[in-house]
């Protein structure tokens, strides 16, 4: 019985990893006769997996769409957040999870009815992963409805109509050709043209209302951007910011940029020194980067990063005072 659970389970993984199987693969694969293969086949059925058989000499397997996944049972919104969350392993969001993430969501996907698939691939399509080191983002809680909505119009190419709140609490009705989505950090954001104002924009959908298609469909027009999450960080990065940090670092250039080059701007002013630039409103983040560099700096710009990294360093000397010399020593 061992045997025979451990082969069909092998045989459900097989049927997931392809489309088509032919029947004399199959067997091989497995090591079994045709006899017994179609066996395991009416035993995957029973259990309620869809295994369609064409017959003939180019006769085989494969499993079909259209069904809820057996024996786990789960909702519209759960197989699409299902299907979010594994994409977003599979763009490395998880060290070491991609490769397993991107079969894992293969198997979901192929198996889910047509009305689902549809969501998840028009998701899968137009989503931009933007990884941002540094910067996770603020919790944002999005509408699945209107996430696929979005999603589907950017696919489609289907004008879009929304009422969008502002971040000063204004909101207004807004008409667009919608061009992308785009992850970055822990937000979504849609890159789309404002047909009511003539450009383009970035609007984050946690402020987003009632996306709704108008049925008018577009040429696409070209971005202004490499592509729309270089778009996106452009926009973020323009916004008025509290801090412009400045640093000269005793390092290489190219040393520096390998470990934090993806988010600040690294000029060569020598070849054993460099300036460290970055626009930021927290001084946390700068301090602890530059600290974890490990090479010799001097801090040009803002005297508030001087007097934090001064406060840290006398809070991080009290605490590497071994227990009871502090006491001794007064």
């Amino acid at each position: 019985m061992a045997d025979t659970s451990a082969r069909t389970l092998r045989l459900l993984t097989l049927l997931q990893s392809h489309r088509y199987w032919p029947g004399e693969e199959l067997s091989a694969r497995l090591g079994v006769s045709a006899r017994t293969l179609r066996r395991d086949v009416d035993r995957l059925r029973e259990l309620g997996y869809p295994v369609e058989a064409r017959r003939g000499v180019d006769g085989g397997y494969q499993l079909a769409a259209g069904a809820a996944l057996p024996p786990l049972v789960i909702d519209d919104e759960e197989a699409v957040a299902l299907a979010v969350g594994l994409q977003a392993a599979a763009d490395g969001a998880v060290e070491g999870l991609a490769e397993a993430s991107v079969r894992a969501l293969a198997k979901v996907v192929q198996v889910m009815p047509a009305r689902l698939r549809r969501r998840v691939e028009a998701l899968r399509t137009v989503t931009v992963p933007a990884a941002w080191p540094g910067r996770g983002g603020g919790e944002a809680r999005i509408d699945p409805d209107a996430l696929t909505a979005v999603a589907l119009a950017c696919r489609d190419t289907e004008r879009l109509r929304f009422r969008y709140g502002t971040a000063d609490g204004r909101a207004g009705e807004r008409h667009t050709e919608p061009h992308h989505l785009v992850r970055l950090g822990r937000r979504w954001y849609l890159v789309a043209y404002d047909l009511t104002r003539q450009d383009w924009r970035t609007f984050r959908l946690d402020r987003l209302e009632a996306p709704a298609p108008t049925g008018a469909h577009f040429r696409p027009r070209p971005l202004p951007a490499a592509d729309a999450a270089e778009f996106v960080r452009a926009g973020l990065t323009g916004q008025a910011r509290q801090y412009r940090v400045e640093v000269l670092a005793a390092a290489p250039a190219g040393t520096i940029r390998q470990r934090i080059g993806s988010w600040a701007q690294v000029e060569e002013v020598a070849e054993d020194r460099c300036r460290i630039v970055m626009s930021t409103e927290s001084l946390d983040w700068p301090a602890m980067a530059i600290g974890s560099l490990d090479v010799d700096f001097q801090v040009v710009s803002p005297p508030e990063l001087t007097e934090l990294m001064a406060a840290w360093g006398e809070r991080f000397t009290r605490c590497a005072v071994p227990n009871g010399q502090a006491e001794s020593a007064s």
